[in-house]
């Protein structure tokens, strides 16, 4: 046995058809506990759609809950109420393993062992799971690391010993290990600076595309946002307000959208596109 595309291809034969969406929300509520009591609803009657093969980005301003819609399309954090279907799933159905050769999880801070080396960090979903013998761990390892450009001689450093930018790498390296269909992604280029950002963006550009992954992410960067968006999902008033390609965003009138693609930081990035943005009522 050796660890080639077969994985891969062993896990699109998991998925459904194509008609079904691979996560659809429904009618979600997120509730927490107020400090003074009482109860906060950050989400109510959330509904969204995410179609195989895209790259969904969620936006919306501070406290509108798009990290916590992201935990909990992943299993980490549970609705008040709502379903959630993964693959025409529901998703509290995929547990342990399953879940983890299902969707992949890039964390904003990479979130790896500081005591374990790359490869180690890598291997780790293997090794709890067991998905395959002992002996493929390493070659399976060795070939994800390989895959977010990082070199045989990075195996064996420790987190400490990485940069930015290759931190990122190996945690994107140790969300693919399962070779999962969905992949979700928190900030991918928080703290990098320009050239590594711009470098992490075309490899998860070229990977979603190879890879046939269908990835949902959130971020505040423009530049990631409409270089690798297939539609956009603005989160406000407790919902999606809209769910479209950036175009149809950017056309659609609130105060949110306005501001955040349209002010002084969202018209630079769009020049640097070539792209003109809509004018506004007023200006």
């Amino acid at each position: 046995m050796s660890v080639t595309s077969n994985a891969s291809e062993a896990a699109r034969g998991k998925e459904v058809s194509a008609g079904v969406p691979m996560i659809e929300v429904r009618n979600l509520w997120s509730v927490f506990p107020h400090p003074g009591g009482g109860s906060v609803v950050i989400h109510k009657d959330l509904n969204l759609q995410v179609e195989r093969g895209e790259v969904l980005t969620l936006v919306g301003g501070s406290g509108t809950g798009k990290t916590v819609l992201l935990r909990q399309m992943l299993g980490l954090n549970t609705p008040a109420r709502g379903t959630i279907l993964i693959h025409g799933e529901p998703l509290a159905a995929l547990s342990g393993s399953r879940a983890a050769t299902h969707v992949g999880m890039l964390f904003q801070q990479g979130a790896l062992f500081s005591a374990f080396s790359v490869l180690e960090n890598i291997a780790f979903p293997l090794k709890e799971t067991g998905a395959i013998p002992k002996a493929l761990v390493r070659e399976a390892a060795m070939l994800k690391l390989r895959m977010v450009g990082l070199q045989p001689g990075d195996a064996g450093k420790r987190p400490s010993d990485l940069s930015g930018g290759m931190i990122k790498r190996v945690a994107l390296a140790r969300a693919l290990i399962m070779d999962p269909p969905l992949l979700m992604l928190d900030e991918p280029t928080a703290g990098l600076d320009p050239d590594s950002s711009d470098a992490f963006v075309d490899l998860l550009r070229s990977l979603h595309e190879e890879l046939g992954l269908t990835v949902v992410m959130v971020t505040h960067d423009l530049d990631t946002l409409f270089a690798l968006s297939t539609r956009v999902a603005v989160l406000a008033e407790q919902h999606i307000l809209i769910a479209a390609p950036v175009a149809d965003v950017l056309a659609f009138r609130h105060p949110f959208i306005e501001h955040f693609f349209l002010g002084e930081r969202g018209r630079r990035a769009l020049e640097r596109l070539h792209v003109r943005a809509p004018a506004i009522e007023g200006q």
